[in-house]
């Protein structure tokens, strides 16, 4: 733990990649845990997509108010306020999230990479206009100005992937001297090859997951044995 303290001490440039294990510690359900609450009432495999959106929407808009008042439910934990400490310290530089919780920024992060979207956008899919994410909480699944279908913010299945933000990752990823992967098991492309293009370019790589992960062989640290609040309070003790 010394060398990764030292490690971020003397990095110039630190990202962050986190991925479900960082919100689950949260206590958000994980999104295919068959025994928690999504599995209960809807088959998300069904209906987050873009095909529910287009032929299924009274079932689809009802999978995601629900899937809102879960995450609602919860808040950041203790590591995410201290990610979000770091970068107003200056000792990391942004987050590259495959989360749509948006915690990072209720953490107080700024930069913030959502490789899948985001909960915190509700927009027309025919106008293209923001709406309001309390008001689609509430029921109202049409447009206010064409009357067109509101969805959230969030990358469907069949949909791809957010070309600027994606393209905003590989720049940071490709200054970084030191990338931190927090709780992704870096099994879903392209994400997982920012993790490589960081270590092609020279960055030291530190990654904190329960499991292996296919990145694992390129890691100059790998933590197994800690949470990643746990990894992030002992980093934290010690950098103060």
């Amino acid at each position: 733990m010394n060398k990764i303290v030292e490690l971020i001490r003397s990095a110039s440039y630190t990202i962050v990649f986190t991925g479900a294990g960082m919100s689950t510690e949260s206590g958000l359900p994980d999104f295919r845990s068959k025994d928690r609450g999504l599995w209960t009432k809807f088959n998300p495999d069904e209906l987050a997509n873009v095909h529910a959106l287009q032929d299924n929407f009274e079932e689809f808009t009802s999978f995601y108010q629900y899937r809102l008042r879960e995450i609602d439910k919860y808040q950041p934990h203790e590591g995410h306020q201290i990610l979000g400490n770091w970068e107003k310290r200056g000792l990391i530089k942004g987050i590259i999230t495959q989360n749509v919780d948006g915690f990072h920024h209720d953490a107080g992060n700024q930069n913030v990479m959502e490789l899948h979207g985001t909960f915190r956008r509700f927009f027309c899919n025919q106008c293209l206009r923001d709406q309001d994410r309390e008001e689609y909480l509430n029921g109202k699944s049409h447009c206010k100005y064409c009357d067109g279908p509101v969805r959230p913010g969030i990358v469907l299945f069949g949909e791809m992937l957010p070309e600027d933000v994606f393209l905003q990752a590989e720049i940071e990823t490709s200054k970084s001297d030191l990338f931190i992967v927090l709780g992704s098991s870096l099994t879903v492309t392209p994400a997982n090859m920012f993790p490589l293009i960081a270590t092609e370019r020279g960055a030291k790589l530190i990654i904190v997951n329960r499991e292996p992960t296919p990145m694992d062989m390129y890691a100059d640290f790998i933590v197994r044995d800690k949470s990643i609040k746990e990894f992030l309070i002992m980093i934290e003790k010690e950098l103060s």
